[in-house]
């Protein structure tokens, strides 16, 4: 599928209306439920096979962010055949006592995928995470670039930022 055509599907499927606190604290008056995507396969499928593309050569591991980056990751992963580590907020406090579940990281070029970048706050503080667990991380694809402050915070802070769309692209399909 055309990215065009993905994008108007996306837009079909996830764009809600209404007034919504983002997770930057601000209020907005329209939201890309990413999981009504992300739990559509057919839908899934497609995102994971255009950000494959997205993926920098050299890529070792892809990290999915919980929540909404693991099912694009694994997603990725499989297009890919680039194992996934699935990373947590906080590490988990029994058990192994990981931040990232799945493949080791330790020593690899990692490359973060998330659904959703807004100031890019919750990736900055996984990838510093990420770098403390003894990955690489320089690399950072999202499905939907909600705001330019979330690309300025990243790139300021040395990462590599790439988005399959902004959100002008998805919200000019209804045009």
């Amino acid at each position: 599928m055309e990215k065009e055509l993905l994008a108007k599907e996306i837009y079909k499927t996830a764009h809600l209306t209404g007034s919504f606190k983002l997770r930057s604290g601000t209020v907005s008056n329209e939201y890309f439920d990413k999981y009504l995507f992300e739990s559509n396969p057919i839908l899934l499928n497609l995102v994971a096979e255009h950000l494959s593309k997205l993926v920098p050569l050299g890529t070792e591991v892809i990290a999915g962010l919980e929540m909404g980056g693991i099912p694009i990751a694994t997603a990725v992963s499989l297009k890919t055949g680039i194992p996934v580590a699935f990373v947590r907020k906080k590490a988990k406090e029994y058990g192994t006592c990981k931040l990232a579940e799945g493949i080791d990281i330790q020593g690899k070029k990692v490359c973060i995928i998330e659904d959703v970048v807004t100031t890019g706050g919750q990736i900055l503080l996984s990838a510093k995470d990420l770098s403390d667990c003894g990955a690489i991380v320089k690399d950072v694809v999202c499905v939907i670039e909600r705001d330019q402050q979330g690309r300025d915070r990243l790139e300021n802070a040395g990462l590599s930022f790439y988005s399959l769309f902004k959100m002008d692209e998805l919200t000019d399909t209804t045009v």
